[in-house]
């Protein structure tokens, strides 16, 4: 398959030549295990000698936990690199990891699919000796890298104008409809595309949830994950959840985990400068690729009802894809702000908009910018660009595929 640069593959090539373990971690299929063999291609032209397995097989799995010492003599020794992909497999492998790390001279490079499972069976044994790499699936920028490379540095420098916003705003509609997992932004057409999804939420329930979580009454969780998926960007109501789903209110919460952890939803806390408060506040709730949240109720019509809370997804997931950590506002009056960003000192309000036509606040922006004052805030819809200045905040108008560059841009 083609290989599609990631953006996190230069931070972990600044770690190639440091002592520390590295292990990739992400949902399925978002191309972890393509990533790390890319890297080892290079390495091997470089003449290192890399040494693969995978415990997805029986005998590798059985051998690492069982004859550990073979497992070396076989697979270490002699070796620059060791590449441990589907780690989550192994019901002890941090005790093993541990051992190698201190007794050899080899680099070891791990993936796995459920991060719960890793920092459970490996990082506690871990601590000081591995740097941890979320892989998600493509960014709106590397899915244009397989879509349309020569609109790509036009949408990084975010100087355009009308033609281009229209050319790149199509993409943006294919992506909130299909998401960004490699496979499926290869794939030729839209049957295929949904074909891929379906195997890629039938796989998750299967390898995930029934292997290696060990979870029963999974059809639980899938009407859990359905449900969410009708109320993206909504604060959870844990006892309407508990009606719909059956879930008593612990396992609810533990299932929600558990989607947390396994890259499939995530739920972002409420901005508050009291640090008490944002902990008893509800959670907002967002799914980390649209087109697993499409498929989980089947729904790729290109015109819907919920076009606006799709828009506010992508850019949930294009924060956290750019390492931004957003949270939300809510008051009991019932003001509220889509996102709020806390970057270098900075507090800054965001809103999403399906559609603006001229530089118009909520009444819920004025009452944000009058308590916390922030110097700066945004106001992000499909193509409407514009400034406003509110008592002493610069509010920019901005398209929302150019919010990611003007929030970069930012000291």
């Amino acid at each position: 398959m083609l290989y599609i640069k990631r953006d996190i593959e230069d931070e972990i090539n600044k770690y190639l030549n440091a002592r520390e373990i590295l292990a990739v971690v992400g949902s399925r299929q978002c191309g972890k295990t393509t990533l790390v063999e890319n890297i080892f291609e290079s390495l091997k032209r470089k003449g290192k000698n890399i040494s693969k397995v995978s415990f997805d097989s029986v005998k590798e799995l059985n051998l690492f936990e069982n004859d550990i010492d073979s497992f070396i003599e076989i697979y270490v020794k002699g070796c620059d690199f060791l590449f441990i992909d589907e780690i989550q497999y192994s019901k002890d492998s941090g005790k093993k990891l541990k051992y190698i790390y201190d007794n050899f001279n080899i680099k070891i490079f791990i993936s796995g699919s459920s991060a719960a499972e890793l920092a459970i069976q490996s990082l506690k044994h871990l601590v000081g000796r591995i740097f941890v790499f979320t892989l998600y699936p493509f960014s709106f920028k590397e899915f244009l890298r397989v879509r349309n490379q020569k609109l790509l540095p036009l949408y990084i420098s975010g100087k355009y104008k009308k033609e281009v916003a229209s050319e790149l705003n199509k993409y943006l509609k294919e992506f909130m409809l299909y998401g960004g997992y490699p496979r499926v932004a290869l794939a030729k057409n839209e049957e295929e595309k949904q074909t891929i999804l379906k195997n890629i939420y039938n796989t998750y329930l299967l390898k995930e949830i029934r292997e290696i979580l060990a979870l029963s009454g999974d059809y639980k969780l899938i009407n859990l994950i359905k449900s969410l998926s009708l109320q993206i960007g909504g604060i959870i109501n844990y006892n309407e959840l508990s009606t719909i789903t059956g879930y008593p209110y612990k396992e609810l919460k533990n299932s929600l985990n558990i989607l947390e952890k396994t890259f499939i939803c995530s739920q972002i806390k409420t901005f508050h400068t009291n640090k008490r408060t944002e902990l008893v506040k509800s959670p907002k709730i967002y799914f980390y690729d649209l087109g697993f949240r499409n498929i989980s109720f089947d729904n790729f019509s290109s015109e819907r009802a919920d076009m606006g809370r799709m828009y506010e997804n992508f850019i949930f997931s294009e924060f956290v894809k750019n390492d931004f950590l957003p949270k939300y506002w809510h008051t009991k009056s019932g003001a509220e702000i889509d996102f709020i960003l806390e970057k270098s000192n900075k507090i800054i309000p965001i809103e999403v908009k399906s559609t603006l036509s001229k530089e118009t606040l909520t009444k819920s922006f004025y009452a944000f910018v009058e308590k916390y004052k922030p110097k700066g805030g945004y106001i992000a819809s499909l193509d409407f660009e514009g400034k406003k200045r509110i008592n002493g905040c610069d509010i920019i108008f901005t398209p929302l595929l150019k919010l990611i560059n003007h929030l970069k841009s930012e000291a």
